[in-house]
Parts: structure tokens; C-alpha cells; sequence
């Protein structure tokens, strides 16, 4: 499916027409009827195109959101792009500090973007695209490899020079690459007649990065405390709180309920995982899904074509308990794949609850760039959800000490 990058410059899909109905579907021929339980405002789903920057698209979206909450009408979308720049930038020196024994990739955490926001501000998406050269959407497939060549080449130019060590031009050149794959950084705009700087339109914003939040559910970490999380993706060590299964659940839904929308981590590798049919579904037995095709290795598209009677028509699904949520993590067929938004809760009409998540993977769907979560999904297959404070239930706010 080809994944056109749309800059919204004043357009905003608060609520497209499909989720404005009664009932609304997954796919044109399914038979699955859900039913609104709270919908949430949010931007114009965008596409990451070939990149692996979901986590910055999706915090971001998430951040729009939070704008909207606090009551600004028509929030300008901010750019995902800088975000990954200035993200790089952090990483490749912190790459070089650990001697290449951390992570450099494309992949990020959504404690990234308070970490960029708060150090370095932020522009919207209309002053910095991160295109260039004419392109109309994201591929980052040759800008990564060059960057990661100039990462790992510096490493061995250490290595080898016997303790003459590194020039002071290696970020330069590192932000030469940057210029030349991103465009020339952003430093001061202009936006309705006012002068603004990355930093100072932060401040504009009116957001607190310390309101906001991660929760988890493992067992291996200490119950109702503060953990890193295991995941190569989370360069910065930023934590979350472990809750216990239901809990997570219980804060995804009491914070839609009162207005926050929520950032979702997740394992999008699974069979059930379909994009292209508006759906994510643990169904009892996985073998009465057919695939066809792959994923691409950031899972920056709709994926591999998957069939099924299961995502045309409500079945039974696995029934999910945190040991079998906590195997898959330890044996690695959980994955840290994938950074959507969480917008709304629906029902079908047996009841079973959904979350609607807001992907970044275009449009080309039937829910329009959206799909639907059963709980079960989500409760086998969350790495993480990132929402503000105020959307936690007093009960488990007190039981983290938060």
C-alpha cells in the first residue's frame, strides 16, 4: 500500500464520519457491530511512511490530543521530525559515551519526546517536514544506514587510534547528515506574526512534561513500583510504573472515560495484529489465520495480508492471564514492535470491549488510518501506555505512591 505524508496545515479530523455513526465496522464485509463508549478528539492520522520513528508519531498525535483537552480548538500538528532529529543527535552521543553498548537505532520510547521537548523545545510539523529534495513521504531506509555507518566507522577510528581519541568536528559531521537526509534545523520561525524559538514555543504550549506518565504490567519486576523497562528502544532509561494486569486495564479505560487519551506500546507481529482489516484480535485458535507476504522490519506499514473468518465476525478469544502474558515477554514472542494512540473505548455486540487506536500507517483501511483492540489484545500484547497523571484512578495512583 503506497503511504502518502500529509502536512494538515489547518485541517483537523476531529471525528471523521464513520466513527460519527451509532454503529461503525472494521472492514466493509465484516459482520462486527461496535458500539461508541468514548471517543476522543485527535489530529489527522498521519503516515511514518518508511521509517521507524512510530514512537514519535504517536507521542505526538497523543500531545495534540492533550491540546485539545485543554481546550485549544484547532492545535497546530507538531513535527515528528524534529523530535527524531534532535532524538538522533542525544543518541549518537550517548552511543559514543557507551563505546556502541546501547542502542542506535531508528526506534525510540515515548519518554523521548518530554526528553526532547524539555531540552530542546519543539516546532510544528508545517516549519520543520523533515522531507527533502522534493520527496512527498518519509523513507529513511538510506539515511539510516549512513548514519549508522558514521556511528559505528567513529567507534573503530577510536579503537584503532591508540588513545588519540575523537576530534571535536565528529557531531558536526554527524549533523551534516542530519541536514542533508532531515533539512537544516530549525532555530527561529515565525507563526501567526510572532518570533518564536523551538524552545519558546514549547513554553507556548502550556505543556508540563512531569504530568505525564508510563505504566507496565510484568512480573518480573516488583509490583506497584518503578522499573526500566527491558526493551532495546529505551536508550534514555526512563521508567514505569508495574501495575498488576487489571489495574492496566482498569487505568487505560477509567482515562478515556475522563477525557485522556492515552500513547500504547505494543507487539504488532502477532497474526491476530491486522491492519488492513481494522482489527486486533487473540482468537483461541491462531491457525485459522492465513498470512500471506511479511511485515518490513519497522512495521511501518499495513504488513503482511492476513485472512480470516476472525476478523469478519466477533469468536471467542484466548483468555489472557498475566503468566501467559509474562511467558510471551520472557520468550521473546512478545516484542517491542510498534507506538500507536488510543483514542476511544467501543463494544461489540456480544459485549467484549475494544480499544480504537489511531495508527500511523496512512489511510489505505476501512477505519481510515484506525483499528480495533479487543481487551484481550491489549491485555496480552501492551508493552506500555503513556498518559497523563490525572487519567489514573486515585486507588492505583495511591498504590505507586504517585
Amino acid at each position: 500500500m503506497k503511504l502518502n505524508w500529509i502536512l494538515p496545515i489547518g485541517l483537523f479530523l476531529l471525528s471523521t464520519g464513520l466513527f460519527a455513526q451509532d454503529k461503525t465496522t472494521n472492514a466493509k464485509n465484516s459482520t462486527y457491530e461496535f458500539v461508541k463508549i468514548t471517543h476522543l478528539d485527535a489530529t489527522p492520522v498521519q503516515s511514518q511512511g518508511y521509517t521507524g520513528t512510530c514512537w514519535s508519531f504517536s507521542a505526538l498525535s497523543f500531545f495534540e490530543s492533550e491540546l485539545i483537552r485543554k481546550g485549544v480548538k484547532n492545535p497546530a500538528p507538531l513535527s515528528e521530525m524534529f523530535v527524531a532529529r534532535k532524538a538522533y543527535e542525544a543518541k549518537a552521543e550517548n552511543y559514543i559515551r557507551m563505546d556502541g553498548k546501547t542502542n542506535f537505532g531508528e526506534g525510540g520510547a515515548f519518554h523521548d519526546i518530554p526528553f526532547v521537548i524539555s531540552n530542546y523545545g519543539i516546532v510544528p510539523a508545517s516549519v520543520y517536514s523533515g522531507l527533502v529534495g522534493g520527496a512527498e513521504q518519509y523513507d529513511h531506509s538510506e539515511f539510516f544506514s549512513v548514519m549508522e555507518g558514521a556511528m559505528n566507522g567513529l567507534l573503530k577510528y577510536v579503537e584503532n587510534s591508540k588513545g588519540k581519541g575523537l576530534s571535536n568536528n565528529w557531531k558536526a559531521s554527524i549533523n551534516g547528515i542530519l541536514d542533508a537526509y532531515m533539512g537544516k534545523e530549525v532555530t527561529e520561525f515565525k507563526l501567526d506574526s510572532v518570533l518564536y524559538t523551538p524552545v519558546s514555543y514549547a513554553q507556548s504550549l502550556n505543556l508540563n512534561m512531569h504530568d505525564y506518565v508510563s505504566l507496565t504490567s510484568f512480573t518480573n519486576h516488583k509490583m506497584y513500583s518503578e522499573c526500566q523497562l527491558a526493551i532495546q528502544d529505551n536508550w534514555l532509561g526512563g521508567k514505569s510504573y508495574n501495575v498488576g494486569l487489571n489495574d492496566l486495564v482498569t487505568v487505560a479505560e477509567y482515562a478515556l472515560s475522563k477525557g485522556y487519551t492515552l500513547a500504547w506500546g505494543a507487539d504488532v507481529s502477532e497474526k491476530g495484529f491486522s491492519f488492513k482489516n481494522g482489527i486486533a484480535i487473540v482468537p483461541e485458535d491462531p491457525s485459522s489465520i492465513e498470512i500471506s507476504g511479511k511485515d518490513n522490519k519497522n512495521f511501518s506499514d499495513a504488513g503482511a495480508d492476513k485472512s480470516s473468518n476472525a476478523f469478519l465476525t466477533p469468536m471467542n478469544e484466548l483468555k489472557i492471564t498475566p503468566e501467559l502474558r509474562q511467558q510471551g515477554y520472557d520468550n521473546k514472542t512478545t516484542t517491542d514492535d510498534h507506538g500507536m494512540h488510543i483514542t476511544g473505548l467501543y463494544k461489540d455486540q456480544k459485549g467484549t470491549r475494544y480499544f480504537l487506536v489511531k495508527n500511523s500507517w496512512g489511510t489505505g483501511n476501512y477505519p481510515e488510518g484506525y483499528l480495533f483492540v479487543s481487551e484481550n489484545y491489549f491485555k496480552y500484547k501492551t508493552i506500555n501506555i503513556y498518559l497523563h497523571k490525572e487519567g489514573i484512578p486515585k486507588e492505583i495512583k495511591e498504590k505507586i505512591k504517585l
